[in-house]
C-alpha cells in the first residue's frame, strides 16, 4: 500500500510596505513502489568498434574522446573507459562516463570526458567499454595519440 501525506507551512514575507503570503507544501511518500525497469537488449555475440576513437574536442579544460560500437546489449547501463598517459607502455590514468543503451539502436556511441590535462602534451590512449556489473564488452582499441593545446 502506498500512502501520501501532505504538510503545509504558511508564513508571510515582508516586501517593504506589505507582506506577501508564502506557502510551502511538502509531500511525503511512504510504502513501496516498484521502479520502472529498463528494457534490456540481447547481448551481442561479438562487439566491434565501428567508428575508431577520435578526439572531437581538445580544450584547455575539457577533452572529449568518442567512438562507436555495435550495440553490446545486456545490462542497460554501460561505461566508456579511456586509459591514457604520457607513455604508451604505461597508460596509468583513466576516465569513464556512463551511457544508457538504447535497445532499439544497432550501435552505441561512447563519449568520455577528460578534464584538466597538461598543456602542450602528447598523450596516448586506448578505449574500452564495460557494463554496470564491470563485465567487459570484449573490445579494446589500439593505442592512439593526441596533443593538448
Amino acid at each position: 500500500m502506498v500512502c501520501f501525506r501532505r504538510f503545509k507551512l504558511q508564513s508571510s514575507v515582508p516586501t517593504g510596505t506589505s507582506e506577501v503570503p508564502l506557502a510551502l507544501s511538502i509531500a511525503i511518500l511512504s510504502g513501496s513502489l516498484l521502479a520502472q525497469e529498463s528494457p534490456t537488449t540481447p547481448r551481442a555475440k561479438r562487439v566491434q568498434i565501428s567508428t575508431e576513437p577520435e578526439v572531437p574536442l581538445v580544450g584547455g579544460y575539457l577533452t572529449v574522446i568518442r567512438w562507436t560500437v555495435n550495440n553490446p546489449g545486456g545490462l542497460p547501463v554501460h561505461y566508456g573507459i579511456v586509459h591514457y598517459g604520457k607513455d604508451p607502455k604505461h597508460l596509468s590514468q583513466s576516465a569513464k562516463n556512463p551511457i544508457r543503451l538504447n535497445p532499439y539502436h544497432s550501435s552505441t556511441v561512447f563519449r568520455v570526458n577528460l578534464y584538466n590535462l597538461p598543456q602542450k602534451t602528447t598523450l596516448y590512449y586506448t578505449v574500452e567499454s564495460i557494463d554496470s556489473s564491470g563485465k567487459s564488452d570484449g573490445v579494446t582499441s589500439p593505442i592512439k595519440t593526441f596533443t593538448t593545446q
